[in-house]
């Protein structure tokens, strides 16, 4: 069977990571959470005391880096295992100054491309339908109200032991918002080809049967039933 890749972009904290982890499984494919390679780039950023909003600081620093997604979710960056520290409040805050300067995005979108070659994957993100995988066979752009998804990312957070309030999540989401459709290198924004999915009253597994749907009426794939 060729390879297969599904795509699913969408704003922050839209679920998109979470969901994606099950479809995944469900199908047998790799997933790929291309934001928290993000995330590690900005921790590491931040580790060398360098400012998040400085392009040329930051982009400095590009060779040096190294990021792997492990197998278990781990994420490791530099040698670290950086999987709760990217999620800190400090890193969210920061992500998408990193995300949005086109030389950081080039060289984690040579990795990402790299790793969707040999084998079949289900990759989340900003842009992975509309610039780093604009030929998957299958594209989904899951949205859903600021209030859901800032709910969402603050009981997420509280049940990492990660120490936020809701109204700085709020303002985080609308923040990072902004910035991601604002980038004059690939924006967010859904690919002329994908499937628009309000998850706004949706549950986890709602989600997930409809993506899985999604996939099934676009290659054929059969998934087994929640």
């Amino acid at each position: 069977m060729k390879n297969i890749a599904i795509a699913i972009d969408g704003p922050a904290a839209a679920g998109k990571s979470t969901v994606a982890k099950i479809v995944a499984n469900d199908l047998g494919f790799t997933y790929i959470d291309t934001g928290a390679m993000y995330r590690a780039f900005t921790w590491i950023v931040m580790e060398k005391g360098l400012d998040p909003e400085n392009e040329e600081a930051s982009c400095s620093i590009i060779p040096e880096v190294t990021i792997s997604l492990e197998e278990d979710g781990r994420v490791i960056c530099n040698g670290h295992d950086v999987t709760k520290a990217i999620r800190e409040p400090r890193v969210s805050s920061n992500v998408s100054y990193i995300a949005s300067y086109p030389k950081i995005r080039l060289a984690l979108v040579d990795m990402q491309r790299a790793m969707a070659k040999s084998k079949s994957v289900v990759m989340d993100g900003r842009d992975i339908g509309t610039y780093v995988l604009p030929d998957a066979e299958v594209k989904i752009f899951q949205i859903a109200s600021v209030e859901c998804r800032a709910k969402r990312r603050y009981e997420e957070n509280v049940s990492k032991g990660i120490p936020t309030s809701y109204e700085d999540v709020v303002a985080d989401v609308e923040k990072r918002d902004y910035i991601d459709s604002h980038r004059a290198f690939a924006p967010l924004k859904p690919a002329a080809d994908s499937v628009e999915l309000d998850t706004s009253p949706m549950s986890i597994m709602e989600v997930v049967r409809a993506i899985e749907e999604i996939v099934k009426q676009k290659t054929g794939l059969e998934v087994a039933c929640r």
